[in-house]
């Protein structure tokens, strides 16, 4: 095992294909995480990281969202993918300003993100200016100075703040504020792309963008749905919490178009069986359905559940939950009262029976959960088939009750917190009201760009300024080739990053690359000494983060400081914030906070009690709904399914188990059995033999959507066992077959999982040979 950062670059060509896993985690699982982490950071400090690692006064997880357990916590209190996130900012590799020197940008425009990744830590501030080939060392208040100077010399509604999930509560408070100060709510983050579509489905009908459950309620529900997610990969603590609920009798079912490992069985890493032996089955009811078929589900579901009520009268519905706490039954009971059984089955590819089969669970249940993710967010009708989601915890008053509720399942580690936080770009009146009173701004009411918009924004020539609080987002959006060449007309652009990304690549006109802390390093350049920060997890519990690694340049500055620095450098030292006193103590920011934000009241001293604290949920705390009419409400939604012309597949984009978002960590699809190569089509044979292919031909992808086509070539078609119509590959390399105005209605997510894609043949180009 070596710390060098890899040459070579990812090559095609040695792609390996084996046989699908049936099982996740497992010895494997341990080996390839200390691997990892030895292999990036060394013995030593792969330990330190790890050891405290989602402990209490430890560091969370940069990965994902699942929560801790309020009570006992293991020594390894950290999954595989968890730990390859810990070694990616743990690194030692580093990027220095000789590193630019020698590499430029037009080199690094050839490099995947796999390989930009992988070259370490940013350790210095470098710029590129227009006319220079390379970036190169810039000093920290020169950088400053330029971000304001550029900023003060256009309008603030020409000017974009993203966010990545990863950003702290504290950094993004600031950064809200810093934009609001200025002008304007054009502040798209990483939310816009994946769960923008649950905040859009569940605030209307529960009164709360957030889900309803805590892990406990996991661990003791009588049944769980799990749908359109791959926790074995995207959330493998989830695994563990999946099989508490197996070990007190619980029952799940799994609903996904992929056969993915760890919902079939979890051989738990920290148990003698997990590591020898066969593990735990977790999925009782397996339902391999097609892309975009879930709404025809829940329909189904819904049907079965109000048949079986009418034959037996109380046996389903929560009458007194209902009656004391919905509107809207009895239009939902109408709608639901008839069902085109052969529609249904060419929606979903499910037979009655096995949809059935799942109405029998629901039917003897008292306390069911459904956790989603991204494969129910990333469709046109995504907000329509979430609703259906409700209307069936609904009917069978599955809120407020131990075991119970709506799960949307949070990618990554604070994205919730950062919307807690402000990070949206159509804030609520109030907030902005407690902004001004807080502060003595003067808060925009108008709306801003989401994600969406700001890649049309990019398109349109509509931005000059755009800072990135992390995150990729010229790999991370839709439409790539037609927002990279945009992206390079913007007038600046600023990455506050920790390693390379395409994006710096593709940057604009001149460009700043801003190296920060990560969660793992020390944050003790202040006069009050180390400073420790916040995080919300998927479940509203705010607890705090803080690390201890050295880091691996004296040259970083934590996101706090440089949030407060920029807009001290834009807005000017005599601006009605104090920028300097947040960035000196982050408790003064959290005393800001307590006054702004509901929930927050007395924030230093919760935040530093043993678990933290847990935001306020009407639905799951008193069975209130903050909604319009002050009820949940009951939605009907027509029949809708992804129908593709003819010659044509649904595609779906997917992570690998080596990657997290836009980071790729390594070259290991193990579970899927894919190594060595990502831009590959996972398709049914049939489907393939359909259309004139074998097994792993190199083929041109062209996607269509409203008479436009979008083309990506050289992927390799790889037999896989995918539902008839349905094919997967990974992102972002699937990103530019991805038109921007495919969208969900309502939430303007990305329909990633909604794609019409046909295959040609693909004829590689010949170099002709100097004499």
């Amino acid at each position: 095992m070596t710390r060098r950062a890899p040459i070579e670059d990812i090559n095609e060509n040695t792609l390996r294909i084996k046989k699908p896993k049936k099982s996740a985690a497992g010895l494997e699982a341990v080996v390839v995480a200390l691997e990892r982490g030895v292999a990036q950071a060394g013995v030593s400090r792969t330990a330190r990281a790890l050891l405290r690692l989602n402990q209490r006064d430890g560091t969370d997880c940069p990965g994902c969202a699942w929560p801790e357990s309020l009570g006992h916590r293991k020594t390894a209190e950290f999954c595989e993918n968890g730990a390859k996130a810990v070694a990616e900012e743990s690194t030692v590799r580093t990027v220095t300003p000789e590193f630019w020197a020698e590499h430029g940008v037009a080199e690094l425009a050839g490099k995947t993100d796999y390989w930009l990744g992988n070259q370490g830590r940013i350790t210095h501030p470098v710029v590129i200016r227009p006319g220079d080939t390379h970036y190169s060392q810039i000093s920290w208040n020169d950088a400053f100075d330029l971000i304001g100077e550029t900023i003060r010399a256009t309008t603030p509604d020409r000017t974009v703040f993203y966010t990545s999930g990863r950003t702290a509560n504290e950094s993004a408070f600031l950064y809200q504020l810093f934009a609001r100060s200025l002008g304007t709510n054009n502040l798209p983050d990483c939310s816009n792309m994946c769960h923008e579509s649950s905040g859009s489905a569940l605030n209307p009908t529960i009164g709360i963008g957030k889900g309803t459950v805590s892990l406990e309620d996991i661990h003791e529900a009588e049944l769980i749905l799990v749908v359109g997610q791959n926790p074995g990969t995207n959330h493998p603590r989830m695994l563990s919490a999946l099989k508490e609920c197996k070990d007190n009798g619980g029952k799940i079912v799994a609903v996904n178009p992929l056969p993915e490992a760890g919902l079939f069985t979890f051989k738990d890493p920290q148990t003698l069986s997990g590591l020898i032996g066969s593990g735990t089955a977790l999925a009782d009811e397996y339902l391999q359905i097609k892309v975009g078929g879930d709404l025809a589900l829940f329909q189904a579901l819904g049907h079965l559940l109000l048949e079986e009520e009418e034959r037996v009268p109380g046996s389903v519905v929560d009458h007194a939950f209902v009656e004391a706490n919905t509107a809207g039954l009895d239009e939902y009971r109408a709608a639901r009262s008839v069902i085109d059984w052969d529609e249904t089955e060419k929606a979903t590819g499910l037979s009655r029976l096995q949809i059935a089969s799942v109405a029998r669970l629901l039917v003897g249940s008292k306390a069911t959960i459904i956790c989603w993710a991204l494969g129910l967010t990333q469709q046109p009708h995504s907000v329509n088939t979430l609703k259906e989601i409700i209307n069936l915890l609904l009917l069978q008053g599955n809120f407020g009750k131990p075991g119970a509720g709506a799960c949307p399942v949070r990618g990554h580690s604070n994205v919730q917190g950062d919307r807690t936080m402000g990070i949206w770009e159509k804030p609520h009146e109030w907030m902005l009201a407690a902004l001004e009173k807080e502060f003595g701004i003067e808060a925009p009411r108008k709306h801003g760009f989401d994600s969406v918009d700001t890649v049309e924004a990019f398109e349109n020539d509509d931005v000059d300024v755009f800072i990135s609080m992390g995150g990729n987002f010229a790999s991370a959006c839709s439409d790539t080739v037609a927002l990279e060449a945009a992206m390079q007309r913007v007038g600046l652009t600023v990455h506050v990053s920790t390693k390379p990304n395409r994006s710096h690549v593709k940057h604009g006109m001149t460009s700043l690359i801003l190296p920060t802390l990560g969660r793992t390093d020390t944050d003790d350049k202040h006069p009050g000494g180390r400073q420790l920060l916040s995080i919300e997890d998927s479940m509203s519990v705010v607890r705090s983060t803080q690390g201890r690694l050295e880091p691996v340049s004296d040259h970083l500055l934590a996101e706090p400081v440089i949030v407060a620095r920029m807009a001290a450098a834009t807005l000017g030292d005599d601006h009605m914030v104090d920028w300097k006193a947040m960035a000196e103590d982050y408790d003064v920011i959290r005393d800001h906070i307590s006054r702004v934000l509901p929930g927050f009241a007395d924030f230093n001293t919760r935040l530093r009690t043993k678990n933290g604290f847990v935001l306020p949920n009407p639905p799951r705390d008193s069975r209130s709904f903050a909604t319009d009419i002050g009820r949940a409400r009951f939605t009907v939604s027509p029949l809708e399914y992804l129908t593709p012309p003819a010659g044509h597949l649904i595609l779906q984009t997917i992570r690998s188990h080596d990657q997290y978002n836009t980071t790729i960590y390594g070259l290991d699809d193990r579970y899927r059995g894919v190594s060595n190569g990502r831009r590959v089509i996972l398709i049914h044979e049939e489907d393939a033999a359909e259309l004139g292919f074998a097994n792993q031909d190199v083929v041109d992808v062209i996607s269509t959507f409203r008479g436009e086509e979008r083309r990506a070539n050289e992927f390799r078609l790889v037999f896989y066992p995918t539902p008839r119509g349905c094919a997967a590959a990974y992102f972002p390399e699937a990103n530019a077959l991805m038109h921007r105005e495919l969208v969900a209605r309502e939430s303007n997510t990305p329909g990633f999982k909604a794609m019409a894609v046909r295959f040609i043949a693909h004829e590689p180009v010949e170099v002709p040979q100097l004499s």
